[in-house]
């Protein structure tokens, strides 16, 4: 009986364990809704450096992806659709990939699929990924003009299809 007892106790410890985080596991964000993004600045396909800054003013979708993530690729489409029809009015989508080879696995990716917003390359360091504390694919952070993290989306989606669309619409007539 007391063993059962003291069984059940280090399951109970080991899963309070388990859900409060354990060394090694996934990185917290240290992102926050409602404060400024982090700076950074990563190499685009064609080796030129692209920072977040360059963008101020504008409404920037950072959006943290992968090749071999299916709902990567499958959002890739309308969030290209959603570029091509709002990219006059000050929207910006930074795809940052988090892949430990980038540049030869995407240029392959691209091969097949073309897309005209940046591609920016994240690569071993994977230090843009930390700073932002990423690490479910796809995961995006939409900011404002002012550079304020305004939403943070885990997973993928149709980015022509609401409330997605119309937060970004709101954003861009502000």
């Amino acid at each position: 009986m007391l063993f059962k007892k003291i069984s059940a106790l280090i399951v109970v410890v080991a899963g309070l364990f388990l859900l409060s985080g354990c060394p090694g596991g996934p990185p917290p964000s240290s992102v926050v809704v409602g404060e400024q993004a982090p700076e950074f600045t990563l190499l685009n396909m064609v080796g030129e450096s692209v920072s977040l800054s360059d963008f101020r003013g504008q409404v920037v979708v950072i959006n943290f992806w992968a090749t071999w993530c299916p709902p990567c690729r499958e959002e890739k489409p309308t969030m290209e659709k959603l570029y091509q029809q709002k990219k006059d009015d000050g929207l910006v989508i930074l795809a940052v990939n988090v892949e430990e080879n980038p540049h030869q696995v995407v240029s392959q990716y691209l091969l097949q699929h073309s897309y005209s917003f940046p591609i920016l390359l994240d690569g071993i360091k994977a230090e843009v990924q930390g700073l932002y504390g990423v690490f479910r694919y796809p995961e995006t952070y939409i900011i404002d003009r002012d550079g304020t993290v305004v939403e943070h989306i885990i997973g993928g989606r149709d980015w022509m299809q609401n409330p997605t669309y119309r937060l970004i619409e709101s954003l861009l007539n502000n």
